[in-house]
Formats: structure tokens, C-alpha cells, sequence
């Protein structure tokens, strides 16, 4: 089959991206790209205008100019009413097969632009949900950048009917970040005793008879339901992704202490079984050099290389996370998301290279965008199980209506059915039995 040959004015780093994150990444077809008018209409293959104005009969999407510009300025969005949701990047007149320029709307999107610009960050330093233009247009619960690239493949068969565009599989990955392995169990007398106090203070005498009832183990630890996820990825044929916080005690970093030999034993069994990742720890933004030693120290239990991140509270600052990240050889990241909402922060549920604005290039650091957190539903929303499962299958059926990849964010406390968590569980196995359907 013939690549598309799409025609744009000038052939510049953000066309590059955006066209090969389309073409390839989404719709898993050949393409090429021309500026030249004359190898343009001589051409006798699937073809397509991209610019500001269409100098010929073929299809045409009309450019905004975003992808023909350097730097990051605010951009006035407009939305607009396209096929029952909304759009933006507007354009008008002269027969463009689309209302919107789309592909600007897609560069916006995954490239997180609005997160260049000046904002209120939350507590933790963060971008939050709220904030995003995708929230304000709610559609935030919808992968529009899947949902528009299937629009232009609609498009594209419309014209060239021979155009053979291959079929894609839905993807459910599980993944589970372990920010504190166990409840009660091997914290040290230090953390020990803090905790007894801090129990009695307020009064909390279940929990001192059940921190009792570990330690003297006449009963589990809540928070090791190690052995249930073991056994959801047998019975479901589940390949999960882990994501270790592998770092010194702090005020958010509260895992147990990395050379506790337990916790390297733990660490070490599930690496066996499962895809393990670094939980880069709370200030890894503001020092980077305590991700190169959180990599070193996880890398030399498991015995093998660390390629997989998760941002510990989901801190990403752009571009300086990702930056550090590459720096460290972290090929794949899966921080994209938000604590605040469920949905898809980067408006696509298919993986993607990162875009460095400030530098305008496109590096190999993948981005894995994941659609739902446990502690956003409970947490921040404070939703009751049975909605929380109504939320979930919302967003597993919007990823399955674009053949996209469903990526769940849950950690192992809330497997423990226990205290803020009952219930909860079953929110888990609902939406495990619903994702591989």
C-alpha cells in the first residue's frame, strides 16, 4: 500500500510529531510528507492538504498556524459544538473537511501546552484536574485525540475507499504503586511506638488492637494483599505493572525503610512475576539526583534494569520531570493522569512519545497515560462503591470504542477491604472482570 502523502506549507518538528503520532502511533499506517506542490499533485496515492489554504480539489484540513509556530504562548481555545462533544482550534471558509483544525487540537492535548503556561498550582505543586481546558469543555472522560484520529480515518476512506487502515486491539494494563507496603509491620520501634501515640491521642483504639493483633501476628497486615494480586493475575491472565516507592522516610515518602530485608524480599518476589518500576519519591523534581540513587538502590534488589517510572502524588512539572527522567534512561513513563478526576489528562488512551515544547523536539521518553485511580474516586471525589464501578465502566467503554489501551491506578491498602477501604475490593474485581470482557 501506497504511504498517504500529506502536503503542509513547511515541514517543522511539530508536523513531524503530530503526523507520526497519527499516522503511526494511532492509526498504524505508512505516510509521507511533502512541502512540495508540484511532487504533491503528481502524485497518484492517497493524498491530503494541511495548511492555510488548499490549492487544489483533494481533502483539505485547514491549519490554525499552531503547528507552524516555536514557543509557547496562550492560546485563545474557542470551543466549539463538533459531533455531539466539543472542539476547538476553529477554522472557517474555504472548504475544510473539518470545522476544527484537528491536528493543532491533538498537538495541545498531548503535549500538555496548557501546563507551559503560568497556573495556580494545588498543594503539591501540581497542575490540577480542575484547571484543564479538557474539564472545563468536559470531555475530559472522553479519548478525543483516539476519537478525532478515527474522524480522520473516516474521512480518508470516504475519499480513497482502497485505503486500508489495519485493525487495532484494546489493552487493559493493571498497575499498582506501593507507597507503603505494609500497615503496621516492619516499620521499626521508632515509627512503632509513633504510631501507638499518635493512636491514642485520638482515641483510636481499633487501631491500636489491630496494630496489636499484626505485630504479635495473631492477625494480617491490612495493607499486604500481595498474595490477592498474585492471584488476580493467574485467574485473569493479567500482566501488571508495579511501582516501588524506594526511598528514605519523609513527610510524604512513608514506605518501609529500603534495606529492611522483608521489604527487599517483597520487592525482589514480585519482580519475579511482574513488571517492576521506580515510585520516583516525593521532591525527585526539585532533586533530581535522588532519582539516579532511588534507581540504583531498586535496581540492585531486582537485579536488573529500571526503564518503568511513576511520579510518587503524581508530581510532573513540565518539561523538568520528563527531563530528568530521560536523563536517568527511563524509556516509559505512567504518571499521566490526574489525582484531582478520573479521565485522560492528555485527551488519548494510546501511549506516545514526549514532546519537549521548550526545546521543540520530540524525545523517546514513551508517555502511558492511565484513566483512573482508586484514590480519586474514594478521596477526592468521595464516591460510594457502586458509583465508583458505574465511573470505571464509563471510562473502559469510551477506551474500547477507539481500541485504545485501559491503564487502572490502584494500590495494594485498598485491596484490604478494610476501614475507608470496605468494599473497595469489589470496586477492583468489577473493574478487572469489565476491562478483559
Amino acid at each position: 500500500m501506497d504511504p498517504t502523502l500529506i502536503y503542509a506549507p513547511a515541514i517543522t518538528g511539530r508536523v513531524r510529531y503530530i503526523f507520526r503520532l497519527v499516522f503511526e502511533d494511532i492509526l498504524h499506517v505508512p505516510y509521507e510528507l511533502t512541502s512540495d506542490q508540484e511532487e504533491f499533485l503528481n502524485a497518484d496515492r492517497p493524498r491530503f492538504i494541511y495548511g492555510d489554504k488548499a490549492f487544489s480539489n483533494d481533502l483539505f484540513f485547514k491549519s490554525s498556524g499552531m503547528l507552524f509556530k516555536k514557543g509557547v504562548e496562550p492560546v485563545d481555545l474557542e470551543p466549539i459544538e463538533f459531533e455531539g462533544t466539543k472542539a476547538f482550534f476553529p477554522v472557517y471558509g474555504e472548504h475544510a473537511v473539518l470545522q476544527f483544525d484537528v491536528f493543532s487540537a491533538i498537538f495541545y492535548l498531548v503535549t500538555r501546552y496548557e501546563e507551559y503556561l503560568p497556573f495556580v498550582k494545588d498543594l503539591h505543586g501540581r497542575f490540577t484536574a480542575h484547571l484543564s481546558a479538557s474539564a472545563k469543555m468536559h470531555i475530559l472522560n472522553k479519548p478525543v485525540v483516539n476519537i478525532w484520529a478515527i474522524r480522520i480515518r473516516e474521512i480518508l476512506t470516504g475519499k480513497y475507499p482502497s485505503l486500508v487502515f489495519p485493525k487495532r486491539k484494546y489493552k487493559f494494563i493493571p498497575t499498582y504503586d506501593i507507597d507503603s507496603a505494609y500497615a503496621y509491620k516492619q516499620k521499626g520501634l521508632v515509627r512503632t511506638i509513633g504510631g501507638y501515640i499518635l493512636a491514642l491521642r485520638d482515641f483510636r483504639w481499633g487501631e491500636i488492637a489491630q496494630r496489636t493483633r499484626v505485630l504479635t501476628g495473631r492477625e494480617k497486615d491490612p495493607f499486604n494483599t500481595f498474595n490477592l494480586q498474585i492471584a488476580y493475575q493467574k485467574k485473569y491472565n493479567l500482566k501488571p505493572i508495579y511501582f516501588f516507592l524506594f526511598a528514605h522516610y519523609g513527610q510524604y515518602d512513608k514506605n518501609i525503610n529500603t534495606r529492611n530485608s522483608t521489604f527487599r524480599f517483597l520487592v525482589k518476589s514480585i519482580g519475579d512475576y511482574a513488571s517492576v518500576g521506580i515510585h520516583s519519591s516525593y521532591f525527585t523534581n526539585e532533586h533530581p539526583e535522588l532519582i539516579a540513587k532511588e534507581i540504583r538502590n531498586l535496581k540492585t534488589v531486582l537485579n536488573k534494569d529500571i526503564s518503568c517510572n511513576r511520579q510518587h502524588f503524581l508530581r510532573i512539572v513540565l518539561p523538568t520531570t520528563y527531563r530528568n527522567l530521560i536523563e536517568q534512561d527511563i524509556t516509559d513513563d505512567y504518571s499521566m493522569g490526574y489525582a484531582a478526576l478520573p479521565g485522560f489528562r492528555a485527551g488519548i488512551c494510546s501511549s506516545y512519545n514526549f514532546y519537549d515544547l521548550d526545546l521543540e523536539v520530540e524525545t523517546k521518553l514513551r508517555i502511558h497515560p492511565f484513566a483512573v485511580m482508586d484514590g480519586t474516586l474514594n478521596d477526592y471525589m468521595g464516591l460510594n462503591p457502586a458509583d465508583a464501578i458505574e465511573h470505571v465502566k464509563a471510562l473502559i467503554d469510551e477506551v474500547k470504542k477507539v481500541d485504545g489501551t485501559f491503564i487502572s491506578l490502584w494500590h495494594n491498602e485498598s485491596l484490604s477491604d478494610q476501614k475507608r477501604w470496605k468494599g473497595w475490593k469489589h470496586v477492583y474485581e468489577q473493574l478487572i472482570e469489565y476491562a478483559i470482557d
